[in-house]
């Protein structure tokens, strides 16, 4: 090991997590125990507050806030969805490169840790790409994140149990208030979940069942199977002629046989020019209301399910705080260029530990749901998912209250002095 003297910098990109502060945590508990790095600063909103040196300095929070950011929700130190595009925008990329290489030259960052999904370890690659290509010495891990858990080589995302959790909770929670409710005539809730291209928070919810094929989600609709309508509209019908109502959840990228997404607003665009999705629910209730005159319903959960650290995962935690211990480990060790990755060892007991996985093969990779843990009709994740994902859920993070409520931590953020002029 080569001890690298200089400070060290982290920050957050892309959606929050209820457990993303878990791992900023484990990068400045870890970054603490190791005296050749000399400040820990962090990156306001992600790359884009790095390239405008907004910078504060977190030897200057209270160790009881930085423990705190293990229970508290969202990005503590604020995100972004700020993308260094070389194919599509070569001349900005090369431009906020220079930049992002002045504000570490100014500032002494030897070490970067980048927390974040798909597009975030992207961001971490080429900025580690770009070090040894300057002959710059700075170490740089990423840190996975992502509800979505569609990173690749990683058995499960940081982020994930927790969303999974809080989800399965709302299906049991709504399928009691819609079944007691349930009349003759019959009802359709359809639940609208996170995720475009996987359907992994989706079919998570197979949980909520806890073994009982009667209990809610009666369907799960996955964004990987294109949706059959005719099958769709036969299952719901069938289900409520049994049990007088259906609870459908649905994966907000769910698209038709020409491979549509049915809820797309093509009209308007996100940061990385995706069609904003936020009518999957919408347009199966239509379908359902249409063909089947049946009273239907939905629900959306939207940013609460991401951010719902009342009723996190304790697994997801624990895992998300030994991915940042491990980035700054393998760093100090002289590793730059890798993600953690969470290995796991055996489902029953559930065992799992750290290991390390290059960026190269991460990057603007997605890993979906394979088609053998899914029913044959497509509708209900199978045993085999239930064996994966039950494990990701178990234990509470306890949370402190205040007047009844939950006591989340704010980071004081203070500054660090500007050395450079203001970003053209």
């Amino acid at each position: 090991m080569v001890e690298l003297i200089g400070n060290l910098l982290v920050a957050q990109s892309g959606g929050p997590t209820a457990v993303i502060n878990a791992s900023v945590a484990g990068v400045i508990t870890e970054a603490g125990r190791h005296d050749f790095i000399e400040n820990i600063y962090g990156g306001l909103n992600g790359i884009h507050g790095i390239l405008n040196e907004d910078l504060v300095d977190l030897n200057d929070e209270k160790a009881k806030s930085i423990e705190g950011l293990r229970h508290t929700p969202a990005a503590a130190l604020g995100t972004c969805r700020y993308k260094i595009d070389f194919k599509k925008k070569a001349a900005k990329a090369a431009q906020d490169m220079d930049r992002l290489f002045e504000v570490f030259a100014a500032h002494n960052i030897r070490y970067f840790f980048y927390a974040g999904g798909n597009d975030s370890q992207d961001t971490a690659h080429k900025i580690h790409e770009e070090a040894v290509k300057r002959g710059y010495d700075m170490r740089v891990n990423g840190v996975p994140k992502t509800i979505d858990n569609d990173l690749p080589h990683t058995d499960h995302c940081p982020g994930y149990g927790s969303v999974v959790k809080y989800n399965c909770a709302t299906v049991m929670e709504v399928g009691l208030d819609v079944g007691s409710m349930a009349t003759d005539d019959g009802s359709c809730c359809i639940v609208e979940v996170m995720g475009r291209a996987a359907g992994w928070i989706a079919a998570g919810t197979v949980l909520a069942k806890q073994g009982n094929p009667a209990n809610p989600p009666h369907i799960i609709l996955l964004p990987e199977i294109a949706l059959d309508e005719v099958a769709f509209l036969d299952k719901v019908k069938a289900t409520v002629a049994e049990q007088k109502h259906c609870i459908v959840v649905v994966g907000e990228g769910l698209k038709n046989a020409a491979g549509e997404e049915i809820g797309a607003d093509k009209s308007r665009l996100d940061a990385f020019g995706h069609a904003v999705l936020s009518g999957a629910a919408d347009a199966l209730a239509t379908i359902v209301q249409g063909k089947l005159n049946l009273k239907t319903r939905t629900v959306k959960l939207g940013y609460a399910q991401r951010a719902a650290a009342h009723f996190a995962s304790q697994t997801d935690a624990d895992e998300a705080y030994a991915c940042g211990q491990a980035a700054v480990r393998a760093a100090v060790d002289g590793k730059s260029g890798f993600m953690p990755k969470i290995v796991r060892l055996s489902s029953s007991p559930y065992k799992w530990t750290i290991g390390l996985h290059p960026l190269s093969e991460v990057a603007n990779v997605e890993h979906f749901i394979p088609r053998d843990w899914i029913s044959e009709d497509g509708m209900m994740p199978n045993e085999k998912f239930v064996e994966y994902a039950a494990p990701l859920i178990v234990g509470e993070v306890k949370v402190p209250t205040l007047n009844g409520l939950p006591h989340y931590v704010v980071l004081e953020k203070s500054p660090v002095d500007k050395l450079l002029a203001p970003r053209a």
